[in-house]
């Protein structure tokens, strides 16, 4: 979709609607000539991906009052909304190629998309599709752990070494279902993040082998990671961790 936005409806057209799909805007004049070459480029990858982006135009001229408010200093400005926020954004004419790689780098791929489901063939179709699909490793991979199939999990997981998540899962791997650890993954698993970080703090105070200690750590890690940088509960046991640890 394509559309002129002005101020009145840039609340509902672009905020809001980058909620649901993402929305490129193009931000420029009738009189800017780079504008007027880049606007077509636009259009074009817009209307490749009928129904999974929006395009919204926005005259600088008049809706100096956006162009105020997201810092529009030279034009043709381009910003993508997703969830109601600046996602990627470029200034100036680029080449049609440029722009097309623009338009892939905030629009869903069918991986993507499968990877938001939840049942063990939609995720192994999104990896299939792209093997580096993070999101689809880990929700695959947590299936394979409840259905004991272990082995299958870590191939999952083991092309992710740098994530948090994955790493931790993978520690968990290593923990079996004998370890006095056992109830801490229970209760991750559950949901329970408090008990379980209250439990593996408990088991790190404890444990003497260094090599068992980094797992747990690493456990607590992609516990940290699930509930977010804001989570109160997190900073308080990342503090007890570091002072568990040094």
């Amino acid at each position: 979709m394509v559309h002129d936005v002005d101020e009145a409806g840039f609340q509902q057209h672009v905020l809001d609607r980058s909620r649901e799909v993402p929305v490129v805007v193009d931000f420029w004049a009738a009189w800017c000539g780079p504008c007027r070459q880049l606007g077509p480029a636009l259009e074009a990858e817009a209307a490749k991906r009928d129904g999974d982006v929006d395009l919204a135009k926005v005259d600088v001229d008049s809706n100096q009052g956006l162009a105020a408010r997201f810092g529009i200093q030279g034009i043709p400005a381009v910003k993508a909304f997703r969830d109601g926020r600046v996602a990627a954004e470029f200034t100036g004419a680029i080449p049609p190629a440029q722009v097309a790689a623009f338009f892939d780098g905030i629009v869903p791929t069918e991986a993507d998309r499968l990877a938001e489901a939840d049942d063990e063939e939609s995720l192994r179709r999104a990896l299939e599709l792209d093997p580096a699909q993070l999101d689809a490793a880990v929700k695959l991979a947590r299936l394979l752990i409840a259905n004991g199939e272990g082995d299958e999990a870590r191939v999952a997981l083991e092309r992710f070494p740098d994530d948090f998540t994955a790493s931790g899962l993978l520690a968990r791997l290593e923990l079996d279902a004998e370890d006095a650890a056992a109830p801490a993954l229970v209760a991750w698993d559950d949901g329970d993040h408090g008990r379980a970080l209250e439990l593996l703090q408990d088991e790190i105070a404890t444990a003497g082998d260094p090599g068992r200690i980094d797992l747990l750590r690493r456990v607590m890690v992609a516990i940290f990671t699930e509930l977010g940088p804001g989570s109160e509960l997190a900073r308080e046991h990342r503090r007890r961790l570091s002072l568990a640890i040094t």
